[in-house]
């Protein structure tokens, strides 16, 4: 019998790099993946090395493709790429060799940069006009500071050879072997240089990062042809049907896909996204107005984006900096060796706030300790802080939305944490959704790829399907004492804010 179509997902995270086979009804059939490295040359400098970007994800597809069956191998009939956003890359087209390192989202050197466009009256316009805010996350002032300290960014655009991508881009490059350099429009929303409503480019926010017009990449849909993987990668040939940034893939594997629904992915940092139909939602309050995804045709939905540059950092800080745990799972056990947090509190801002605050001088806070304070007490309140921070992004977005979320759903490595989840819902009020697989980033491209493919007809029809079998974890604190705890975290939070200016 026959093998029924499969579909392939390159997921290529901030520390690891994915690939993924899923079925057409969105079940994961098999995954493979690989490190990827990082480096922090300075405080508040994160760089990776592209090569070792690329090097990762093709790690992760060849040893996909060694646990195949050959049957398993010829039904695949698609692939999706999703990938962090916002990371920066400059290369050159003549060779496909990158300029320097890779600036990471959370990457917060280029501060000064944002301040002098600010001071030049340029913020009200690129904020109106991206939906974004004038931050070092975003790819601008990256792109600025690239091309004055890179000389050979600097060469390469003085002779008309430079390609500027986000990952997405560099991918797409690397798979088709420098055939197609383009960019989703979901990843490009992330730039500061494309207009959210109209969907192109703005000259007049390419000027000031340097970058010449040639060096931008062909702005796409999210999903249609985007060219075949090269003839030395496994599953030559392949069709590439989709592209989608991390969390816009979370948002779309979690099958949000009617306004008012959304989802919060707990990665290396954590994303609430909420999706907003047809229409482009403003906030006054630090959230963020995006583009979620594209049909075949470029017709755009949009989405609402509360960001938190520090969740899954906070455990690899207990593991690797502090050293309290010897693998990120043992945080549950040492989190429930005590009954709470014994009024520490810890304020995830290790690489500067997001969203409320915007503020790339902000660093962690780690409060209310006493005599009696223990490991126990320290992973149970870096549970609490991450959970705190997203609850500050629920509340947001539920201002912006006029309307309460109803429940929450979430993913992402860090939601396999029950103690993490369980302070979810109890300082949000709401009841968390975990899905039986926590694999809805590269289950979103997937599906949309499938989409492309023909092999699927409609998401709509899968969402009551993947809902069985979630994990639901309900509020067991009241609202005063909710209140008490969240008016005490935001007296935390404001220790953290300009720390390092």
């Amino acid at each position: 019998m026959a093998e029924q179509p499969l579909l392939l997902a390159l997921d290529q995270g901030t520390s690891s790099s994915r690939a993924a086979l899923f079925s057409s009804s969105g079940d994961l059939v098999l995954s493979a993946s690989a490190p990827l490295p990082i480096s922090y040359p300075a405080d508040g400098w994160v760089e990776q090395d592209p090569i070792e970007i690329w090097t990762s994800q093709r790690q992760a597809l060849v040893l996909l493709d060694s646990k195949l069956s050959e049957g398993q191998r010829k039904a695949v009939v698609s692939c999706g790429i999703t990938n962090q956003r916002e990371t920066t890359v400059l290369w050159r087209r003549s060779n496909g060799l990158p300029c320097g390192p890779a600036l990471v989202w959370q990457d917060g050197r280029t501060a000064a940069i944002c301040d002098a466009w600010k001071q030049q009256g340029l913020e009200q316009e690129w904020c109106r006009r991206t939906g974004l805010l004038l931050d070092p996350y975003f790819s601008a002032s990256k792109i600025r500071w690239m091309l004055d300290h890179y000389d050979d960014a600097q060469a390469a655009a003085a002779s008309d050879d430079l390609c500027f991508g986000t990952v997405e881009s560099w991918l797409l490059w690397q798979l088709t072997g420098g055939q197609r350099h383009g960019s989703d429009m979901s990843n490009a929303s992330r730039t500061l240089l494309m207009d959210l409503e109209q969907q192109r480019w703005v000259d007049d926010f390419r000027e000031p990062t340097g970058l010449p017009a040639s060096a931008l990449p062909e702005l796409l849909p999210c999903r249609g042809e985007f060219g075949r993987m090269a003839a030395d990668l496994p599953f030559a040939g392949l069709p590439i049907q989709a592209m989608l940034g991390d969390q816009q893939a979370a948002t779309l594997g979690q099958l949000c896909l009617q306004p008012g629904e959304g989802k919060c992915t707990y990665g290396t940092g954590a994303f609430l996204v909420i999706n907003t139909g047809d229409v482009v939602r403003r906030s006054d309050a630090g959230l963020l107005s995006t583009l979620g995804w594209t049909d075949a045709a470029g017709t755009p939905s949009f989405c609402l984006e509360g960001s938190l540059f520090n969740a899954g950092t906070v455990i690899q800080w207990l593991r690797d900096g502090l050293q309290i745990i010897d693998q990120a799972p043992q945080v549950n056990e040492l989190a429930r060796s005590v009954p709470d947090s014994g009024g520490v509190m810890l304020v995830p801002a290790f690489t500067g706030w997001g969203t409320p605050h915007w503020d790339p001088q902000a660093r962690g806070v780690l409060v209310g300790l006493t005599r009696d304070s223990g490991r126990g007490h320290i992973a149970r309140a870096a549970l609490e802080g991450i959970a705190l921070s997203v609850a500050t992004l629920v509340e947001l977005a539920e201002q912006a939305l006029g309307s309460g979320l109803g429940e929450l759903a979430v993913d992402g490595g860090a939601a396999a944490s029950d103690p993490l989840l369980q302070a979810q819902a109890d300082c949000t009020g709401l009841t968390v959704r975990r899905p039986a697989s926590l694999e809805s980033t590269a289950r979103g491209v997937a599906l949309f790829a499938g989409l492309q493919a023909g092999v699927i007809s409609d998401l709509e029809q899968l969402a009551t399907a993947r809902r069985d079998g979630a994990e639901l974890f309900h509020p067991q604190m009241d609202a005063s004492q909710r209140d008490r705890w969240r008016t005490r975290w935001q007296d935390a939070v404001s220790r953290s804010l300009g720390w390092h200016g």
